[in-house]
C-alpha cells in the first residue's frame, strides 16, 4: 500500500478489536500515526508493544461522560493535532423489541448516537481552526433500511447517518469532509447478539463481510483529492440479498 496518509494523525474509537483494528491497521499501514482509543487496556497494551511508537493507545470509556470529554486534550497532548477521526465504537441490540431491556436499549443508544455526536462536536472547533480534516463513521446497511430483526440498532444507525449528512453541510465551508460507511454484517463480535438463525443463515449463504474489507473502503475515502467528498459508502456481501 503507498504511504498515502504520511505524516497524518489518525483517532479511532473502538479500535481494539473488529473494524476499528482493521482502519487502524490500514491507516498505519498508509503511513499515519494513530490514537487508538478503547477501553480494553489489556488489548490496547498488547498493540501498543505489537506498533511501537505509531499507535498512541488511550484508555477511555466513552460511556463515561468525563471520561469521553477528555479525548481531543489527551490526543492533543500525545500526538499534537488531529487529522482524521474514525468515530467507529458502538454496540448492538438485536431480536425482539418485548425481548430487549431498557438498560441495554439505554446503553446502545448513548454509544451509537451520543457519543458520536460528542465526540465528533469535540473534534469539529481543531479542525475548523485548521480548515482541514476528515471524519468518517461507522454507520450500518440498517441506517438505509427498516430491519425487522433488530429494530432499536437500526433505529440508532438511521439517527446516526441523518446527524453526519446534516454536520457535513455545515462543515464542508471549512475544508472538513463527513461521511459514513455502511457495511452489511461484518465478522465481529457484535455478531454474536444476532438471533441464532440469522446468524447460521448469514454463514451459510455467504453473506457476511470481512473488517478488513470495510478498512479497504475508508482508505478509498480519506485518500480522495481533496475537492471529493465520499458522502456514504453503502457496502454489502454480494449474497446478502439470496
Amino acid at each position: 500500500m503507498a504511504r498515502e496518509l504520511e505524516g497524518k494523525v489518525a483517532v479511532v474509537t473502538g479500535a481494539a478489536s473488529g473494524i476499528g483494528l482493521a482502519s487502524s491497521e490500514a491507516m498505519l499501514a498508509a503511513g499515519a500515526r494513530v490514537v487508538m482509543v478503547d477501553r480494553d487496556q489489556g488489548a490496547l497494551q498488547a498493540l501498543g508493544k505489537k506498533y511501537g511508537g505509531a499507535v498512541i493507545p488511550l484508555l477511555i470509556d466513552l460511556l463515561d461522560p468525563k471520561d469521553c470529554a477528555t479525548l481531543l486534550p489527551r490526543v492533543m497532548e500525545a500526538a499534537g493535532g488531529l487529522d482524521i477521526l474514525h468515530a467507529n465504537a458502538g454496540s448492538y441490540v438485536g431480536g425482539e423489541l418485548v425481548d430487549n431491556d431498557t438498560d441495554s436499549i439505554d446503553r446502545m443508544l448513548n454509544l451509537n448516537v451520543n457519543v458520536v455526536m460528542k465526540n465528533v462536536r469535540d473534534v469539529l472547533p481543531h479542525m475548523i481552526a485548521r480548515r482541514t480534516g476528515d471524519i468518517i463513521v461507522t454507520s450500518s446497511l440498517a441506517a438505509h433500511f427498516p430491519t425487522p430483526w433488530e429494530p432499536v440498532y437500526a433505529s440508532s444507525k438511521w439517527a446516526i447517518n441523518c446527524f453526519v449528512q446534516t454536520v457535513r453541510r455545515q462543515v464542508f465551508k471549512h475544508g472538513i469532509r463527513v461521511g459514513s460507511i455502511s457495511p452489511g454484517p461484518v465478522i465481529s463480535a457484535l455478531l454474536a447478539d444476532w438471533p441464532a438463525e440469522k446468524l447460521k443463515q448469514a454463514r451459510e449463504s455467504g453473506s457476511l463481510l470481512e473488517a478488513d474489507e470495510v478498512a479497504q473502503v475508508l482508505i478509498f475515502m480519506l485518500t480522495r483529492p481533496r475537492g471529493m467528498t465520499i458522502r456514504d459508502v453503502v457496502m454489502l456481501p454480494t449474497n446478502f440479498d439470496l
